[in-house]
């Protein structure tokens, strides 16, 4: 009996006990719950989250290895753009190489031919050659013309100057001034007038002049000097009264010169008409 009643005080205690868990199960049930869908959002978030990472790593790997194909594509598209535009600067520098050499070729060989033009080159040197060389001796013999004159023109100066100096010429009693006492030697001024006479005009008669001394084709005047004087002086009148010059001063004709100039051009023509014509 004693069993009995200690089995349902412990019944009753037992009860108790579980009525006071449920009760505290059912208190805490809310909290448990609200806890269990926190895990369960946190738990659904990192494996969203853990997608989403996924995602994002697969789409930038996709977009990478399309952008890669299609820089790759545009690189191959420029490179082979690069390719054609070279082979097609080639083709047409080794174009226009070639129609350089066939133009040359056809000019060199039908239109302008090299030997021809050589021949004709060769030919121009050796006429201008000639025609300088005998440029060069006329030029030679006009010089040494111009020389003779410009020695007459000062020889019938100092001549000229004589005759008008002829007073000054010194006598057996008194020295002239070009013969000075002081001097080793007589000036030469002084030996020119010893040298030349002194005429004195006798009529009136009109001018008469004689050719110049010492040039091709023109005869020799007649010498009015004494047989000791060395200079030679042409005779002629005046219509006033002044002295005579030695040599006349009438332009000389030079019909050697003439005949020499016209056979040495008409040999240079012959000579440029054959060159010519055998360059034709």
């Amino acid at each position: 009996m004693a069993e009995l009643l200690s089995l349902q005080r412990e019944i009753e205690v037992f009860i108790k006990e579980k009525a006071q868990a449920h009760s505290q199960a059912e208190q805490n049930r809310k909290k448990e719950h609200q806890a269990a869908v926190l895990i369960q959002s946190w738990f659904r978030g990192c494996k969203v989250r853990t997608y989403l990472s996924h995602l994002l790593k697969k789409a930038v790997i996709i977009q990478r290895i399309w952008r890669s194909f299609r820089a790759n594509a545009h690189f191959i598209q420029m490179v082979k753009a690069a390719y054609f535009i070279t082979k097609m600067n080639f083709y047409k520098e080794m174009a226009v190489k070639i129609q350089k050499l066939w133009r040359g070729f056809y000019v060199r060989k039908y239109i302008h031919n090299f030997y021809t033009r050589k021949n004709y080159l060769n030919g121009v040197l050796i006429t201008n050659e000639l025609v300088r060389r005998e440029m060069d001796k006329l030029e030679e013999v006009h010089r040494r013309e111009r020389e003779n004159f410009q020695m007459m023109e000062k020889e019938r100066e100092r001549a000229n100057q004589a005759h008008r100096s002829h007073h000054l010429l010194s006598t057996k009693q008194r020295p002239g001034i070009f013969n000075s006492p002081f001097r080793p030697a007589p000036d030469e001024m002084e030996q020119l007038l010893r040298q030349v006479k002194h005429h004195t005009p006798t009529s009136m008669a009109p001018r008469v002049w004689t050719p110049l001394l010492g040039l091709p084709g023109t005869p020799a005047p007649r010498s009015s000097r004494t047989p000791g004087s060395s200079l030679v002086i042409g005779r002629f009148s005046y219509s006033r009264p002044i002295l005579p010059p030695i040599v006349s001063r009438e332009k000389p004709t030079r019909p050697q010169i003439n005949q020499w100039r016209q056979a040495k051009s008409t040999a240079v023509e012959g000579d440029f008409k054959r060159l010519r014509g055998s360059d034709c």
